[in-house]
């Protein structure tokens, strides 16, 4: 084994370039990160507990069906497949509902694209002002 002491014309304290690189600080650092975002990251995650009832199979089947109000494109109001106009509508849905307390039954209520939202809302208006509040409103095809 040999060792240099010495160079040739230069003094023996002189130490040479060193260039490997010194990567402890640099895993200290990435080791502490990883920890901390370890740590972080439970606590980040938003959680909504839902408790939804179970799924109930010997549900009764409604009695009738349900009354529906449609908004048809060109404006024209039907409730089920019968015409109306905007002005009867609510005497003619409590004549559909026949029943003691129309106020309380579901009015399901379907209207096409292409209707004037301001039409839609007038129907809604109109229903809500007459005393119907449990509206529900379709969004398929029919």
């Amino acid at each position: 084994m040999a060792s240099k002491l010495s160079k040739v014309g230069g003094s023996a304290f002189e130490l040479g370039q060193n260039s490997d690189i010194n990567v402890t600080p640099f895993v200290d650092v990435m080791l502490v990160l990883l920890i901390i975002f370890m740590v972080a990251a439970p606590l980040a995650t938003v959680a909504i507990k839902i408790d939804l009832p179970p799924p109930n199979k010997d549900q009764p089947k409604p009695d009738k069906p349900p009354v529906l109000v449609d908004i048809r494109r060109d404006g024209q109001v039907f409730l089920g497949s019968t015409p109306t106009t905007y002005d009867a509508l609510a005497t003619d849905l409590a004549k559909a509902l026949d029943v003691p307390a129309p106020f309380e039954e579901q009015i399901l209520i379907h209207a096409d694209r292409y209707v004037d939202y301001a039409r839609f809302m007038g129907v809604l208006n109109l229903l809500q002002t007459g005393g119907y509040h449990k509206l529900a409103l379709i969004a398929e095809d029919l």
